[in-house]
């Protein structure tokens, strides 16, 4: 089967999981694309010493539709239930992962 240059090979390939990694310094959460060129992110920061806003998710268009946001979403959020955090869901992508994904262990650390 022959490949479009969006679906190039890398991260969203079958066979090839999902890696997340976690920049604590710079507050973010990303997965590479198609080797190192492209990357899909999920921005957070500290409102308050124990409470983290997860501001933005954004996967580039190529690469929309393939489940990377979710494993973003995961990460992010296992990230608070790791360092018992509080959580604030800006972004829009993350309140719809908890509504579709109400795991308690999420659903107790959610500020208003």
């Amino acid at each position: 089967m022959a490949h479009s240059p969006a679906a190039a090979p890398g991260a969203q390939e079958p066979g090839c999981p999902i890696r997340v990694e976690h920049d604590r310094r710079r507050r973010q959460f990303t997965v590479r694309l198609n080797g190192c060129h492209d990357r899909a992110v999920l921005l957070y920061e500290y409102v308050g010493k124990r409470i983290v806003d997860l501001q933005h998710t954004e996967v580039p268009d190529a690469y929309r539709g393939r489940g990377i946001a979710k494993h973003l979403a995961k990460a992010a959020l296992d990230f608070v239930v790791e360092e018992d955090l509080k959580a604030h869901l800006t972004c829009w992508y993350i309140q719809k992962y908890v509504k579709e994904n109400p795991l308690p262990q999420y659903l107790e650390r959610l500020q208003p």
